[in-house]
């Protein structure tokens, strides 16, 4: 399983997760967010970055030649698409997909069968926020053969992590507010714990 740690949007909390075992860090560009970055501010963190760590754009209803000149400014991994994105859409992306799909108890799953171009996400869907919230969706929602291939989103924190290990078993997780002082900005203390406690029960899941 891996980790992905959103919403970074200064170099200290981009180091402070790469040094703690962050497999991923992200960089929001939806002006609405609380935590959006520009591409030079994001291209100034990422020239100072570990040449391993994964870079993760969030687009959201962005123009496709946009997304693909602000990855190879920035020096992307990969795309991670919050809007309303289609199939058709992402084919015109330069670099890997990461599809976002939010979450009720209303959600047609028959939907992720028409996206076989990309890796999918699971948020917690709100009728105000694109993403974000803080909060998580019913996991146990999820349909058994999409669990280990799912990136799982949404109010993730350290205390739900043992349940997320031993009952949904996703490819990997992705979080942001849970870590924070105030948006944008993480909070020392828990992050550390909570990238030690993960790659704690990570090493005992090999």
């Amino acid at each position: 399983m891996k980790v992905k740690i959103c919403g970074i949007t200064n170099i200290e909390d981009a180091l402070l997760c790469c040094e703690y075992g962050a497999d991923a860090v992200g960089f929001i560009f939806y002006e609405k967010s609380k935590r959006h970055v520009s591409f030079d501010q994001a291209e100034l963190i990422s020239k100072q970055l570990p040449p391993f760590i994964f870079k993760v754009g969030v687009f959201v209803n962005e123009v496709a030649e946009k997304v693909n000149r602000a990855a190879k400014q920035i020096g992307l991994n990969a795309i991670q698409l919050h809007g309303d994105e289609l199939p058709e859409y992402i084919e015109r992306i330069n670099y890997p997909v990461i599809k976002s799909f939010r979450i009720d108890e209303t959600f047609d799953w028959k939907t992720i069968d028409t996206f076989e171009n990309c890796d999918i996400l699971f948020d917690t869907f709100s009728s105000d926020q694109m993403g974000g919230t803080g909060k998580s969706f019913d996991w146990n929602l999820i349909p058994e053969k999409l669990r280990s291939r799912v990136i799982l989103s949404g109010g993730i924190t350290i205390d739900k992590l043992d349940f997320i290990f031993s009952e949904i078993k996703p490819a990997a997780i992705d979080l942001s507010s849970s870590l924070e002082s105030l948006p944008g900005k993480k909070d020392i203390q828990k992050v550390i714990e909570f990238l030690k406690l993960f790659n704690e029960l990570r090493s005992n899941q090999c």
